[in-house]
């Protein structure tokens, strides 16, 4: 029997059937309540649904949290929502209107997924890159752990966001009005943008999208 002053325990799982206003509705949990190898990631995606706009609070990571596990569930996450954006693109995107993986008409991109890199279709190149990141950040050589990782496999994720980073650029310079609707749901690039930026995976040069407001502040003037 239970005493009359014990409180029902928090059951934070989506049961079958759950409708879609209470899918995820529960209380937060702090991070020293996760007890569980996946607790970043579990914080990282409670942040996300409280409020996907507040990417500050997003980025930042508990105390004392090692910067390497931090940095692999970030970039684990990231690639598991731009699938999302990867099916929209589906829609428009296909090998006969964007038979190469292009953003502006500077940047033209070779998929490494082939024996030797070459030219691919942009929504291959997408399909193959987000395979690519996922295969690697779920392989147990390189991270076998989700609590510690290896200095050598972290210096990895810098290639990986560059690569995924060209899924961002191809959408918003040829599916303008796609990037932006699911952007909106989602702060994804934004998110992603400050992210490289906060610890240099990814140099400022290759930062094409505009969808900071230095960036922004930057293009403006170089129009006029």
């Amino acid at each position: 029997m239970k005493m009359a002053n014990e409180t029902a325990p928090i059951i934070r799982r989506n049961r079958p059937g759950t409708k879609n206003k209470d899918w995820c509705n529960w209380e937060d949990e702090s991070f020293e309540e996760m007890d569980s190898t996946l607790a970043v990631q579990q914080f990282i995606q409670q942040a996300i649904r409280k409020d996907f706009t507040n990417v500050e609070e997003i980025l930042n990571p508990p105390e004392g949290q090692d910067e390497g596990v931090w940095k692999y569930e970030h970039l684990r996450q990231f690639c598991m929502e731009l699938n999302g954006l990867a099916v929209k693109l589906q829609v428009e995107c296909n090998p006969e209107t964007c038979t190469q993986m292009t953003a502006t008409e500077q940047w033209i991109f070779l998929c490494a997924a082939h024996k030797t890199p070459k030219e691919c279709p942009a929504i291959d190149y997408t399909r193959h890159t987000l395979d690519g990141a996922a295969c690697l950040l779920n392989s147990n050589k390189y991270f076998p752990s989700r609590v510690s990782i290896k200095d050598s496999s972290v210096a990895k994720l810098g290639s990986v966001c560059r690569r995924v980073y060209r899924i961002f650029s191809h959408a918003y310079f040829h599916h303008r009005p796609l990037f932006d609707t699911y952007e909106n749901e989602t702060y994804l690039c934004r998110r992603f943008t400050q992210f490289v930026t906060k610890y240099n995976l990814m140099s400022k040069d290759n930062l094409i999208v505009p969808i900071m407001e230095d960036q922004q502040t930057l293009e403006g003037e170089s129009e006029a």
